[in-house]
C-alpha cells in the first residue's frame, strides 16, 4: 500500500483551520468591570474630598490648633460612612524592599502647597455645603439623605468655626 500524500494546498488549509480552532476554544478571557454607576462616581469623589478635609484639619490640629478636633472627627464619621457605601479599592501594597511608586502632581499636592487657615477651612466647608444639593439628584433615598446630612453638618461647620485659634 502506497501512502497517501496531502497536496501543499491541503496541508496549508488544515493548519489554518487547526490554529482558528486553538485560537476559538482558548480559555475565556475575564471580562471587563462594569463601569461605576453615577451614584458610585459621586461617592468615589465625595471620599476623596473629606480624605483631603481630613487632612487639612489634622495638619492645623498637629499645629496646636486642638479646638478643631471635633470638627475633624465629624467628618472622619462622614468619611466612615461613605466607604460603607462604596467599595474602594485598597493601594497596591509595595513589596518588601522594593521602592514605593513616586507620586505624580495632582489636585491635592498643589492644594497641599496653600497654607492651611481658618478662613480656608470656613471657605472649604462653604463651598461643600452649597454643593452637597446640587449632588442629591438621581441618588437613591438612603444616600440622597446621607449626602444631605453630610451637607448640614458642613454648613453648620461654616459659623461654628472659631473665629481664632
Amino acid at each position: 500500500m502506497r501512502p497517501v500524500q496531502l497536496s501543499r494546498r491541503a496541508l496549508l488549509a488544515g493548519g489554518a483551520a487547526a490554529l482558528t480552532a486553538c485560537s476559538a476554544s482558548g480559555p475565556d478571557r475575564p471580562a471587563a468591570p462594569a463601569p461605576d454607576s453615577p451614584e458610585t462616581v459621586m461617592l468615589k469623589g465625595l471620599i476623596a474630598e473629606k480624605e483631603r478635609t481630613i487632612a487639612l484639619y489634622s495638619s492645623l490640629i498637629s499645629g496646636g490648633a486642638d479646638k478643631l478636633v471635633p470638627f475633624r472627627d465629624r467628618h472622619q464619621a462622614h468619611l466612615d460612612e461613605l466607604r460603607r457605601h462604596v467599595a474602594v479599592p485598597s493601594p497596591p501594597v509595595a513589596a518588601p524592599g522594593s521602592a514605593a511608586p513616586s507620586p505624580t502632581a495632582t489636585p491635592t499636592a498643589t492644594a497641599k502647597a496653600r497654607k492651611p487657615s481658618l478662613a480656608r477651612l470656613r471657605e472649604l466647608e462653604r463651598k461643600a455645603a452649597a454643593g452637597r444639593a446640587r449632588a442629591l439628584g438621581g441618588l437613591s433615598p438612603g444616600v440622597a439623605q446621607l449626602v444631605a446630612s453630610i451637607g448640614a453638618c458642613e454648613a453648620a461647620h461654616v459659623v461654628a468655626l472659631p473665629r481664632s485659634l
